[in-house]
């Protein structure tokens, strides 16, 4: 018969030496543990979202691992805890922000241009930002998040514009990313006095009528022949 002692919940002291490592690792892993786990990133989200509103440019080189801790009332080891690297952090922030604007590039098609950009209009007074100028995003996040943009509207294209060349598709493409590009709405604003409703009405209005001329198969006028300059004739 078996002598060893029994503890006060009933078990062996040898069933739970042997299951010390286990019942330790139970109790870091906890629900409590997870969920403050989750919290204290969502923390960490939330202060990166709050520094880019409050940014006057696009320009990401401010959030900083220690920027962003000490918005969100945590250490610099622990944002690392998170995201290994700041380019991690980035990517997770520009998702951040695409829930919170409910905008999403994935699966666009002619149709939802339109309303891709309203949103996106909708969300620029929430940033401090007064000015967007046309200047290359700086940093490896928004400069993937620009290629994305593009990306995605030769994908809503590319069925409607399957029968044409390939430049005459990237002609369309190109359209409808400046139509939709923040700089062209600010210029709306500046060069025209339109407000923001206004310049969204102007610019989803032109999309409308550039995607309607897409689905009808009018394409970009052919490339105008090439006229000799005047040295180059030769006499008949």
């Amino acid at each position: 018969m078996a002598t060893e002692a029994v503890n006060e919940r009933g078990t062996g002291e040898q069933a739970e030496a042997g299951g010390d490592e286990t019942a330790g690792r139970r109790r870091y892993d906890s629900p409590l543990r997870r969920q403050q786990a989750a919290q204290t990133r969502e923390r960490i989200l939330t202060a990166g979202s709050e520094l880019v509103h409050e940014f006057t440019t696009w320009d990401w080189r401010g959030l900083t691992f220690r920027a962003v801790a000490e918005r969100a009332g945590v250490g610099e080891r622990t944002v690392y805890r998170y995201f290994a690297t700041e380019r991690e952090l980035h990517d997770a922030i520009m998702r951040r922000l695409g829930q919170e604007s409910g905008i999403s590039y994935d699966d666009l098609s002619l149709d939802r241009i339109g309303d891709v950009t309203e949103r996106l209009f909708a969300t620029l007074p929430s940033y401090a930002i007064m000015r967007w100028d046309a200047a290359e995003p700086v940093g490896p996040t928004l400069l993937a998040e620009e290629l994305r943009r593009r990306e995605a509207m030769v994908e809503a294209v590319a069925a409607p514009t399957a029968e044409w060349t390939d430049e005459e598709g990237r002609m369309a493409a190109a359209m409808l990313d400046l139509l939709w590009s923040v700089p062209s709405y600010q210029r709306l604003l500046s060069a025209w006095a339109l407000d923001g409703q206004q310049a969204t009405r102007a610019i989803t209005w032109a999309i409308g009528v550039l995607a309607d001329a897409i689905r009808a198969g009018r394409r970009p006028p052919p490339a105008a022949p090439e006229t000799p300059a005047d040295g180059d004739q030769t006499p008949s």
